[in-house]
């Protein structure tokens, strides 16, 4: 069978590499991979959250893919796709003395193509989730990275009317020019009264929607531009209470423009049909503590897959985890002074570790004044989401910029987060899409914004797993609230600490 075959080819490979990464876990999964293409059944990896941000595991499922004798499409970013390319997949092919043949591109290249087809997630999903054919259905397809899964799906199923579409609407609607001009100036002055956020997005309201029907009552039996079509045709959908969709209007005060989005709520619905046109191998991260990533696959319509979770090494990869009981909680007044004194005394304490320091910070105006404070006291060792650091630099970043650059940081020694990364009810978006889970009777907290948060601790953390270092907590909701243990639980392997010393951060400690 071709699990014996990669298992055997893929443990002579491993073992003729010297100083190749190690990861005790290739040849199992390597074997799954190879299951799931002999057997067109579905399957769902999580890799654990250093390995997955190392990218180690590539070489399991690269092999399974070179030695299917037909066609596979692995779907992966484009920075993945070189690195397969020009290193993954040669070394391999040499080793297994294959002739597969390889392509890049967003479609699929002929019928009788029998290698390997690299693409992104930009254009396989967009050609699944518009019915397009672009790629055949039945052909084994891995998708590696679903950590991203919701950003990529929300991407291609997000439409926007930008301001240039309503000088096109007025041209395909010659008749209806003053109907269109006299709406855009309504919603104009209508979006302008809601208060300034700092996130520059306002969900749609009730006045907001009546603009808007008006606008398409008078445009019916019009021939309409391609992406009005699709707003006047969802629009109804959006707005009588049925939770398939969420729509909101981002601003630009200074220029006096918007921009009208709209967008899936049940991602679920749109993608449950691909899942039944090839078997799918979804390979992320740290999706779920669970094995099975009941919740995963519950948000994607997943079916009935494999599932598979590989643990960590829990003497490589612990942390040591700093959570002080008692700081106020994150919504009173006191915090702000008492998470600024500690985080100055855990810098002053650091101050000789070898490795920067990383402070995660996720309210902005806080970030700035964080950043201040201890440029005033640290000088420019601090920076304030820059990735030119010194050796023992201090950062001062937001959770999307840790997220974007943490591979090309060096692993800091010292990580400290301010608040669990809960997303806001404050966020237009966030409230949206709780207000969806209140209509449809879920829980919003356990479903939506805890998984969030518990992934973006695990992906965030992962940098500090690969020389064992500290991570500050400074979120005591993680000690005083029920669902604290669950996130100690994901955060695991890892060393508690109830107390701050300086032979903490000592070099021989380090060296240790």
């Amino acid at each position: 069978m071709i699990e014996a075959e990669v298992h055997l080819s893929l443990h002579n490979f491993l073992r003729s590499q010297s100083g190749f990464p190690s990861w005790p876990h290739h040849l199992t999964m390597a074997r799954l991979v190879a299951r799931a293409l002999r057997l067109d059944r579905s399957a769902l990896i999580q890799v654990g959250a250093l390995c997955g941000l190392q990218g180690r595991y590539r070489t399991s499922f690269i092999a399974s893919a070179l030695m299917w004798p037909n066609p596979v499409i692995v779907v992966a970013t484009l920075e993945v796709q070189q690195r397969l390319l020009n290193i993954e997949i040669p070394r391999l092919q040499q080793w297994l003395s294959t002739h597969k043949p390889i392509r890049i591109g967003n479609t699929w290249p002929d019928d009788n193509f029998p290698g390997l087809l690299l693409t992104s997630p930009q254009a396989w999903f967009q050609a699944q989730l518009s019915n397009s054919t672009a790629f055949p259905p039945d052909i084994p397809t891995i998708i590696d990275g679903v950590d991203d899964l919701e950003n990529w799906v929300c991407e291609q199923l997000t439409y926007h009317i930008q301001p240039t579409d309503w000088e096109q609407l007025m041209l395909s609607c010659p008749q209806q020019r003053e109907i269109i001009r006299e709406t855009r100036v309504k919603l104009t002055h209508e979006l302008f009264q809601h208060p300034e956020n700092p996130y520059n997005c306002y969900l749609i309201s009730a006045t907001e929607i009546d603009i808007l029907q008006n606008l398409f009552l008078n445009l019916q039996g019009e021939n309409l531009p391609k992406i009005w079509q699709s707003f006047s045709q969802d629009f109804p959908f959006c707005y009588h209470h049925i939770p398939s969709f969420l729509s909101w209007a981002t601003i630009n005060r200074r220029q006096g423009l918007f921009t009208l989005h709209y967008t899936h709520n049940e991602f679920h619905k749109a993608l449950a049909p691909i899942w039944k046109r090839q078997p799918v191998v979804l390979i992320g991260s740290a999706l779920e503590v669970e094995t099975e990533a009941p919740l995963f696959r519950q948000r994607f319509g997943l079916p009935d897959v494999t599932c598979l979770r590989f643990s960590a090494d829990t003497q490589g990869e612990a942390i040591q985890l700093y959570v002080p009981y008692k700081l106020p909680l994150p919504n009173t007044p006191e915090f702000q002074g008492a998470l600024i004194h500690n985080i100055r005394t855990l810098v002053c304490l650091s101050a000789t570790t070898l490795g920067i320091t990383v402070v995660l910070v996720g309210d902005v105006p806080l970030k700035a004044k964080l950043g201040a404070i201890l440029a005033g006291e640290f000088g420019s060792r601090v920076q304030v989401e820059k990735t030119c650091l010194d050796d023992n630099g201090i950062l001062v970043t937001g959770w999307e910029f840790w997220r974007s650059h943490q591979n090309v940081l060096p692993s800091p020694r010292l990580l400290i987060i301010a608040t669990l990364p809960l997303p806001s009810l404050e966020n237009p978006l966030v409230a949206g899409r709780v207000a969806h889970y209140k209509r449809s009777h879920q829980d919003w907290f356990r479903l939506y914004l805890l998984p969030t948060a518990i992934s973006e601790l695990q992906r965030a953390i992962a940098p500090v797993r690969e020389n064992q270092g500290i991570v500050a907590l400074l979120d005591s909701r993680v000690v005083n609230r029920s669902y604290g243990s669950q996130i100690l639980a994901a955060l695991s392997p890892l060393a508690r600490l109830n107390y701050l010393d300086p032979s903490l951060f000592s070099s021989d400690t380090q060296q240790e």
